[in-house]
């Protein structure tokens, strides 16, 4: 538990498009006092959350978009409501803030136990004393990056991206930006996502205080996406890693 007033993201995992032998997809667990939030719940990421916290805790799930490598297990922590140990919120809808095509991707009558709450570009959202804000990026369809406001911090993830948005869409000098960063500079326009060099310019230009690069494809050399990252950012960059926590 982050101290009080503090946000604390932990990465449940952070394979771009696809899970590398021992990795998983998508998936940030956000705390601040007793809210928890998982954003984006990719293949792979509802077993390392139970190491952190009872899924049957969770205040809610943001989903950027409707890639399964994004929310797959939304279907895990479905049937763990229902069929799990934990009894604390048995009966408690689960509430999820995801696009529209999330919702229709996944199938409502296949979760049960989850509230929609659908959202677009441009729509604001509170979960407890956090603050979201939901802005369309450069992607296949609808996805949605995402601003949260908490604790006198400012946390924003990119979502998946191509170079036609930027993340000062999200305001300018956000604490700390969570950015795809999915292959190097020689795949650039190969893919709507952004390679090191783009992910670094971008947070340089939007001013951000702190990068942590994310999404990277296995098979991308991860030294070689850090690299161009930081020269193009102009510092050093964090590369996100299973496991690891990050406070604000």
């Amino acid at each position: 538990m982050p101290d009080s007033g503090d946000i604390s993201l932990i990465v449940l995992g952070c394979d771009g498009s696809w899970p590398g032998p021992d990795g998983a997809g998508s998936g940030y667990l956000i705390r601040i006092d007793d809210l928890a939030v998982l954003l984006d719940c990719g293949p792979g990421t509802a077993g390392p959350l139970q190491s952190h916290i009872d899924p049957g805790e969770l205040s809610a799930v943001v989903i950027s978009h409707h890639h399964a490598d994004h929310w797959s297990d939304l279907y895990a922590l479905d049937a763990q409501a229902r069929f799990g140990r934990s009894v604390r919120h048995r009966g408690r809808p689960l509430p999820v803030y995801a696009p529209s095509a999330v919702r229709d991707r996944v199938g409502a009558d296949e979760v049960p136990s989850v509230e929609w709450h659908v959202v677009t570009d441009g729509d604001r959202a509170s979960i407890g004393d956090l603050a979201l804000a939901f802005h369309r990026t450069d992607h296949v369809d609808e996805t949605l990056a995402v601003r949260i406001d908490g604790g006198g911090r400012a946390l924003g993830y990119s979502a998946d991206t191509g170079p036609g948005w930027a993340p000062s869409a999200l305001g300018l000098g956000l604490d700390l930006l969570l950015c795809e960063a999915t292959f190097t500079a020689d795949h650039e326009g190969t893919a709507q996502h952004l390679s090191g060099r783009q992910a670094g310019q971008a947070a340089r230009d939007a001013e951000v205080a702190r990068l942590i690069i994310t999404h990277r494809w296995p098979s991308a050399s991860a030294s070689a996406v850090l690299a161009e990252a930081e020269a193009a950012y102009g510092g050093p960059v964090e590369q996100a890693v299973r496991g690891n926590h990050y406070e604000l």
